[in-house]
């Protein structure tokens, strides 16, 4: 039973100054996205986790553009995709299933994203799949699982299916299908998304250029022993996170709202 709806301009009242931190934080992931080119229409989605002891999440309102997505609009869910608090906005169902799966299973998953770019959909759906081909590559390479297209997921049961194949790592190849982050924070995922995403249209554009010059294991395994880690990731989202920030207001600060 959904709780009852309040306005939008209320949201803020009702809901924790950490809740309220997430959520801008999460409004502007949306306007970034769709700033770098990786938005699908009103499709694909962001999610956080609600900070506090209960299984809530938010997300994208179904039938919005990434633009339109405020800290107030993103609509509260549970783990059974009960919409709490405020909205009388659906979520897409695809979105709650693959995003539920990460949420439910991973205590440390507090944002998934996940996309649908031309780079990131054609490195899915090429054998090789995605390559330690550069630096950027080797940012996430060793960090980085698979799971076979199943379909648009509105199958539950998938859910188990990927959470086995997303294992420990914290970035998916869904196989003909696009990209899947997640991070201990918005930032962080935010940041391992840009490097996969980066990753994979310069590995496009290189394979357009002829055979490829791979990089030598040393220097893949120095990246593994360097960047593999939550405290890297961590650190680099503080050093960048706060001019990402700035970029967004700068875009359209209404996503603070």
């Amino acid at each position: 039973m959904s709780e009852a709806v309040i306005s939008l301009s209320d949201v803020k009242s009702q809901v924790s100054a950490e809740e309220w931190q997430v959520r801008q934080d999460l409004a502007a992931a949306y306007r970034l996205v769709d700033h770098y080119g990786w938005s699908d229409m009103v499709f694909t989605h962001l999610s956080a986790r609600v900070p506090g002891p209960d299984e809530h999440f938010l997300l994208n309102p179904y039938g919005f553009l990434f633009s339109e997505v405020t800290a107030s609009n993103l609509v509260k869910i549970d783990g059974e995709g009960n919409v709490l608090l405020n909205s009388t906005d659906k979520v897409n169902s695809a979105g709650f299933t693959i995003h539920s799966a990460v949420h439910l299973s991973r205590p440390d998953a507090h944002a998934v994203m996940h996309v649908h770019t031309d780079a990131g959909v054609a490195v899915s759906s090429t054998k090789a799949g995605f390559l330690p081909l550069n630096q950027h590559a080797m940012f996430v390479y060793n960090d980085m699982a698979y799971h076979d297209w199943e379909g648009v997921a509105l199958d539950l049961g998938e859910r188990e299916r990927l959470v086995n194949d997303l294992g420990p790592h914290h970035l998916m190849m869904l196989r003909n299908h696009g990209t899947l982050a997640l991070g201990a924070s918005v930032a962080s995922c935010f940041m391992r998304l840009y490097y996969m995403e980066r990753a994979c249209q310069i590995q496009v554009k290189a394979a357009a250029c002829g055979a490829l010059n791979m990089p030598n294991q040393d220097a893949i395994e120095m990246m593994k022993t360097t960047f593999n880690n939550v405290e890297a990731w961590e650190g680099l989202a503080a050093t960048a996170w706060p001019a990402l920030r700035r970029l967004a207001d700068r875009l359209d600060s209404s996503y603070k709202d």
